[in-house]
């Protein structure tokens, strides 16, 4: 059980995550948006997806965000023959000891970098289905838990790319947010040809975070407060993709557990005890978008996944504020709870 002493305060909170963001930021340049939400994927106890083109950097901001925490790193290079073994650990036949030896997996890490994760064939996704959900790994019958605090980083190219798998959709509703790069702008283009033309900026980057302070901010997101109002818009927001027209597959439960967690460490990371629609809100396109399929028609109409949750936005009621809405101050959303982090 976690007592008050063991917990992270905000002022801990956002000072060793201002030391990442800082560290990250000096390697990818221009995108601050995009540096956020890894660290609230991190915070929030998910796993993140970084689609785009390649070129922009994805796996660079994987590095960048591994190598900023003092904590265990491996990198996955997916491939068309990689097997699910190369992922999990194998057992082997120790002729010494005359008995089985378990080899781990390159998946036995806190940060696990998954590159081009969908050239990788379904088989061997489905290797990683178990460790992302339970954070544990089962081989011949023995189970084997994972290291805390644990993180899968996976990049990938779009779908239209050659040589491409689209992933399941059991993996993709295991990644709590997609985010995508994008290009830079020129000025940043400009200034990552001075940095990064000469030397690599990722050989200088040092640890500014341990894995234990991420463990006990972890903590402190957990302790965040969520009123029931904002609860019940989360739910809201996540049963309209189940019965809207353009798409064949809502998000799941898994999602709103995922939307509501990832807006409880935005909060944090803005400094606040307590989760504001807002925060669901920003979070919405990229926790729920990568989750849904368009039917038929919205692909011939060229509707996407995240039109359809931004409609979704236009369209669900926010929550009033406690003093519009009648809520008692104990559970209004802008009331901080009555013990601290």
């Amino acid at each position: 059980m976690t007592t008050y002493d063991d917990r992270a305060s905000l002022t801990d909170l956002t000072a060793t995550v201002e030391r990442v963001r800082s560290s990250v930021e000096g390697v990818i340049e221009g995108k601050p948006e995009v540096v956020r939400l890894s660290l609230t994927v991190l915070l929030a106890e998910g796993h993140l997806l970084i689609e785009d083109v390649p070129g922009v950097g994805k796996t660079m901001l994987a590095k960048a965000l591994a190598r900023s925490i003092d904590c265990s790193v491996r990198r996955i290079q997916f491939t068309p023959d990689l097997l699910p073994s190369d992922i999990t650990g194998v057992s082997i036949w120790d002729q010494q000891r005359r008995d089985f030896e378990f080899k781990p997996g390159a998946i036995f890490a806190q940060i696990v970098i998954g590159d081009e994760i969908n050239r990788a064939s379904p088989k061997t996704q489905s290797a990683l289905l178990e460790s992302m959900e339970e954070r544990q790994v089962t081989i011949d019958g023995k189970t084997y838990e994972l290291p805390s605090p644990f993180m899968v980083v996976a990049t990938q190219n779009p779908v239209e790319m050659e040589g491409t798998y689209p992933l399941p959709e059991a993996q993709r509703d295991r990644f709590m947010a997609r985010v995508s790069i994008g290009y830079p702008s020129a000025e940043a283009e400009l200034q990552m040809l001075d940095i990064h033309g000469g030397v690599n900026p990722l050989d200088d980057l040092q640890p500014v975070a341990h894995a234990h302070d991420i463990v006990k901010l972890v903590e402190a997101v957990r302790g965040v407060h969520v009123a029931e109002a904002v609860r019940r818009y989360a739910v809201d927001l996540v049963a309209a993709t189940r019965t809207h027209p353009d798409l064949r597959l809502g998000a799941s439960p898994r999602a709103t557990l995922h939307l509501l967690r990832a807006a409880k460490a935005s909060a944090a990371l803005s400094g606040r005890e307590y989760a504001l629609p807002d925060d669901v809100q920003a979070l919405a396109v990229a926790v729920l978008a990568h989750r849904l399929l368009p039917t038929a028609q919205a692909q011939l109409n060229r509707r996407t996944a995240e039109q359809v949750v931004e409609e979704i936005l236009q369209r669900t009621p926010v929550p009033a504020a406690p003093q519009q809405s009648g809520l008692t101050m104990g559970r209004g959303y802008g009331q901080q709870p009555p013990r601290r982090l």
